[in-house]
């Protein structure tokens, strides 16, 4: 067995639950993270040729945690570990290590890990780079990569990131029920950070960081393995499958970003959809609803148009009403008025904006958003003037190029009326 492809995958299923349990035996992050290296480039030696070990993670542990120990005593010159043809053979061993290290402690080891990485301390982008190197095992010159920062840059962003842990005091031992509901609201809004870094990707810069995306999802999926029967988590997972299911239909073939109304929905990913769409109903059905679900059954709404005069922009609107009550947000309140344009036309969506001015101020989709509704009333030179303050503030190439053409439409329809005009 020389083909290494079922060693990469079974080395990256293994790698949350095995350095969460070497972390949890050396309290130390970068202990647990060589330890497992080490244990990995064991398996690379050992598992071509005699095949996988019944439980790869359980192996990975031992043999990790043996290699660590065996560092510490050589640098006493104490006796080595065993030679490889020694520990490829572990069975009973094998079984006994991930009966005690891993029966019971498996979702808090792992949740633990994921819980080190989204350490309030640490900022938004240390978060998500830290438990993309730690957790998803990719390396640091493919998360620089995603960033657009070099590749020193993010290995010093790291590792003030793992000192800033190390220098925290987190605690290991096994969480109680308060601190685990907190752990887990930190965790799952931490993967949707990592989503939205690869979803707010535009242009040349898609290739590279939409995969984030897909990274995003493994992390909930396997959240939700976890705690199956957590609706947020569901309605977590449901959010990033229903988004992620329309990517091939937001980008034209120049890079630019098409409108959710003008998106070719043939194009979107069916099989997402009905497994976003089946996560979200069945959350539901829990009766405990949360930000996540809410914005899930949005997106599950948008989803279920075939066509965008299809959509149930009234049934949207009190959705996003929902979600005013339980996270009250300038952004929110946005988002909100253009399903309410839809319902109760564009003058009542900009009476709902107008008050967020002076918040939104530094804040692109406001200012696009709101030239939009102006043009719509026919405002067209204070649509101008929101639209070029949209340019001025937009983040991409691709926002940009959408405002303009925006701009040339209230040009092309001015010069027409001024045409119109002299004819007479």
């Amino acid at each position: 067995m020389t083909d290494t492809a079922w060693i990469d995958a079974a080395l990256t299923s293994a790698r949350p639950q095995a350095v969460g349990a070497l972390l949890r035996y050396f309290r130390n992050l970068d202990t647990a993270e060589e330890a497992f290296q080490n244990a990995c480039l064991r398996a690379l030696k050992s598992w071509p040729q005699n095949g996988p070990p019944r439980d790869p993670a359980a192996w990975l542990i031992m043999v990790g945690r043996n290699a660590a120990i065996d560092e510490v005593r050589r640098s006493h010159k104490q006796e080595a570990l065993p030679d490889d043809v020694a520990i490829s053979d572990l069975d009973d061993a094998e079984e006994e290590i991930a009966e005690r290290l891993d029966g019971s402690h498996y979702r808090d080891d792992i949740l633990r890990l994921l819980f080190i990485c989204c350490h309030p301390d640490l900022p938004a982008t240390q978060q998500i780079a830290l438990a993309l190197r730690i957790v998803s095992g990719l390396s640091v010159k493919q998360i620089a990569r995603a960033f657009l920062v070099t590749e020193p840059a993010m290995e010093q962003r790291i590792t003030r990131a793992k000192a800033k842990v190390a220098s925290a005091g987190v605690a290991f031992e096994t969480p109680g029920a308060v601190e685990r509901s907190e752990r887990l609201a930190a965790v799952a809004a931490m993967i949707y950070l990592i989503f939205n870094e690869g979803y707010s990707a535009s242009g040349e810069t898609c290739e590279i960081r939409m995969p984030l995306c897909e990274e995003a999802i493994r992390l909930a999926r396997l959240l939700l393995r976890l705690f199956q029967s957590e609706p947020e988590i569901m309605g977590l997972t449901a959010l990033l499958l229903l988004q992620h299911s329309r990517a091939p239909a937001r980008f034209d073939t120049n890079g630019e970003l098409v409108l959710l109304e003008d998106q070719d929905r043939t194009l979107w990913n069916e099989k997402l959809i009905n497994e976003g769409q089946a996560l979200i109903d069945k959350a539901m059905r829990h009766r405990r609803s949360g930000p996540y679900q809410v914005q899930a059954a949005i997106a599950a709404l948008h989803s279920h148009a075939t066509k965008p005069e299809n959509t149930d922009w009234a049934q949207i609107d009190l959705l996003y009403g929902t979600l005013e009550i339980m996270q009250p947000s300038p952004v929110i309140t946005l988002n909100r008025a253009v399903a309410a344009s839809k319902v109760r036309g564009p003058e009542a969506a900009l009476q709902m904006i107008e008050p967020l001015g002076e918040r939104l101020s530094n804040y692109f989709h406001y200012f696009g958003v709101r030239g939009a509704f102006l043009m719509q009333l026919g405002r067209n030179e204070e649509a101008r003037v929101a639209f070029d303050r949209a340019i001025a503030l937009a983040n991409t190439s691709a926002e940009a190029a959408h405002i303009r053409m925006h701009l040339d439409r209230l040009i092309r329809d001015s010069q027409g009326a001024a045409a119109a005009k002299n004819k007479k």
